[in-house]
């Protein structure tokens, strides 16, 4: 009797699960969701959902369709960048197609789902855009140049292998990260029939045009909007940049804008009397919020709608009755929904700490969008703008987050040098403790690239990674960020990275103050500018026990005229032929000889934007100084060391183990495997 008893009370008892952990292997089943349309009903949205092929080590996408309420949640075809028909009947998107490369298809939201190739040019198309009547569709792309240079080269001999013919590079800016070369031939608007044919280019030229925002069309269908420079030196014009039109029947071209400074991402109004757009007067200044703008058609009577408001607005959408534009603002690390009557009249719409990005409106005015908070991965929502509550109607990682102990985030605020205030959040252990006696924690400093981005509220992983392995993770927004104000933005001009490192070295006082981080197991890392300023602070500090300088720039002189944007030569007072000076004073690599912190850097080989050689730089220096130092070279990856799934893992492995080898003293319960085994 007593066994029988005993028996119950083992079955009766309540199950007892252990918090599971994230791991690295929960990555892999990790998705993504990007750009949802809303049909014009309002009744569907589409949207290009992400997995990873752990065979071919990438993420692939595909199109999904759910209701507006959440519903019926399916597949709808292998592609991205989906725009619905004006009349809801249709989706145009991009898909590998013939001739080699992506092109444009329509597929009919039908039951039969017939689906058609609608073009067949030689380079792939952006940018589509529906005719406000349905029949054709707008797109940009690239138009090869004709090689100039006519050499009379001696035949080959039959059977003969010669040397490939060399790249001839004669343009300004001829290459781009993550892409390659470009000066292959220029950007120019066409359109082509909805129902396939043959693409009709309409502008021409050795320009540029819609190569950086938005085409938007007249309501008549008459004309396409788009933004360029079409002046003889508009390589060399920096910060400038227009708004034209073109006559969609013979090509005409007309210019909307004219001031000094970039004006671009165009939206028509709903009855073709005006047009909203962004920009800013010119100013050498590094950084400076955009300011949303409202001309006529013509371009007469151009007014700034958010003149009091020093945020840059993003994603423009006319309100369908056209009494305002609604638009996305990126503000201390959250963004939220804002709208602009045409009077000027500012509003914010939404409030959450989130990430909150409005890519579409229906004709209803019901709003699709994707929201990632601290503890959510993104998702798609909609919102009704005139009652703006997201309503989540995607939950595409609940499946593998199901159980899964996340840390706590914590925004704080702390008061740097000169008085600033400055915002930053914790990461804590999902077993944090304060409490527990003698309890301390390490620490990473997690610096983000730029200089002037921003980190904000939305998930991630890879801190949420590090602190179930015992990290707490500090990341912050310097001086320099953008989010902030124009003043804030652009209190590093000429001093880039010095102040942002005095708020950065603010931010580790302040979670040391709080009494559970181990001040002897300071660790920092960055990508990009990240890399930059992690450079920069052990070569003036001592306190971190061991760095990872990522994708870093540690020489300015030899930078400015090999990385993928001839711009950077603008963020000094003068080029360095004239004065050398300051491209030395702001180089990490001048204060090498003051770094004993260990120092592991890692660079993607492929890397446009700061060159390998840059890391060869600082690598060799450390090395000859006998500073413990390592090299990582990731394959396959252009900027940044983690586009690849394989990568990402990597990276995360690498930087544990370097921190975990050079700890003080510390004794560690986890290990940098993380493998699952919970």
């Amino acid at each position: 009797m007593r066994i029988l008893a005993a028996l119950v009370i083992l079955v009766m008892a309540p199950p007892s699960f252990a918090a599971k952990k994230l791991t690295l292997e929960i990555y892999l089943d990790f998705e993504r969701v990007s750009d949802p349309q809303i049909s014009p009903d309002g009744s569907q949205i589409v949207y290009t959902r992400e997995w990873v092929d752990k065979q071919a080590d990438k993420w692939e996408s595909a199109l999904w369709v759910v209701n507006a309420d959440g519903s019926r949640n399916r597949y709808l075809a292998k592609g991205s960048s989906a725009r619905w028909s004006p009349d809801g009947t249709r989706i145009a998107y991009l898909y590998e197609g013939e001739a080699k490369g992506k092109q444009i298809f329509v597929r009919y939201m039908d039951a039969e789902g017939a689906t058609t190739q609608v073009t067949r040019v030689e380079k792939a198309p952006r940018g589509i855009t529906w005719s406000p009547d349905g029949t054709s569709i707008a797109f940009v792309a690239v138009v090869p140049k004709k090689d100039p240079w006519k050499i009379d080269l001696p035949a080959a001999p039959e059977g003969a292998k010669w040397t490939e013919a060399p790249r001839i590079v004669e343009r300004l800016d001829y290459r781009q990260d993550q892409i390659g070369f470009t000066d292959e031939g220029y950007q120019h608007v066409f359109v082509v029939t909805a129902s396939g044919g043959t693409a009709r280019q309409l502008t021409d030229g050795d320009y540029d045009d819609g190569r950086s925002s938005p085409i938007s069309f007249t309501p008549d269908g008459k004309e396409i909007l788009f933004t360029g420079l079409r002046t003889p030196d508009w390589e060399y014009d920096w910060r400038e940049t227009d708004i034209y039109a073109v006559r969609v029947g013979d090509g005409t071209i007309r210019q909307v804008t004219s001031r000094r400074g970039p004006d671009g991402d165009p939206v028509v109004s709903p009855d073709g009397r005006l047009v909203a757009y962004t920009g800013y007067d010119w100013t050498d200044d590094t950084f400076i919020n955009s300011k949303l703008y409202l001309s006529g058609i013509d371009g007469k009577g151009a007014k700034a709608l958010t003149a009091g408001l020093d945020r840059t607005p993003e994603r423009l959408a006319w309100e369908p009755d056209g009494r305002g534009i609604y638009f996305t603002v990126a503000e201390e690390g959250k963004s939220n929904l804002y709208f602009a009557s045409t009077a000027g009249e500012v509003k914010k719409v939404s409030e959450g700490n989130h990430l909150l990005a409005v890519t579409s409106l229906s004709s209803s005015g019901l709003a699709a969008g994707t929201l990632t908070s601290p503890h959510e991965p993104g998702d798609v929502v909609v919102l009704d703008p005139r009652a703006p509550e997201p309503k989540q109607v995607t939950f595409v990682n609940d499946d593998i987050l199901e159980g899964v102990d996340l840390g706590r985030v914590e925004e704080i605020w702390y008061t740097s040098v000169d008085g600033l205030r400055v915002q930053g959040w914790l990461v804590y252990p999902p077993d944090f403790s304060s409490g527990r006696a003698g309890t301390k924690y390490p620490l990473m400093l997690s610096i983000h690239g730029g200089p002037h981005g921003m980190y904000g509220v939305g998930f991630n992983f890879g801190w949420q990674e590090h602190a179930a392995n015992g990290y707490v993770v500090l990341y912050t927004n310097p001086r320099g960020s953008s989010g902030y104000s124009s003043e804030f933005g652009n209190a590093i001009k000429n001093a880039y990275p010095s102040k942002d490192y005095d708020d950065l070295m603010a931010g580790v006082d302040d979670a040391l103050a709080r009494g559970f981080v181990d001040e002897r197991n300071l660790f920092v890392y960055g990508c990009s500018g990240g890399g930059v300023l992690t450079a920069w602070v052990v070569g003036h500090t001592d306190r971190f026990a061991a760095a990872s300088s990522n994708c870093p720039v540690t020489n300015w002189m030899s930078f400015v005229g090999t990385t993928d944007s001839p711009n950077w030569y603008r963020n000094f007072a003068k080029p360095f032929w004239e004065d050398p000076g300051e491209y030395l004073a702001r180089s990490p690599l001048m204060y090498v000889g003051n770094v004993k912190t260990p120092t592991m850097l890692m660079t993607g080989v492929q890397d446009l934007r700061t060159p390998i050689p840059q890391t060869e730089e600082y690598y060799q220096a450390l090395k000859l100084r006998k500073v413990p130092t390592a090299m990582v070279r990731f394959n396959e990856e252009f900027h940044g060391t983690t586009s690849k799934p394989s990568n990402f893992m990597r990276t995360q492995l690498y930087l544990r183990y370097w921190f975990e080898k050079h700890g003080r003293g510390r004794e560690r319960e986890t290990t940098t495997s993380n493998s699952g085994k919970n």
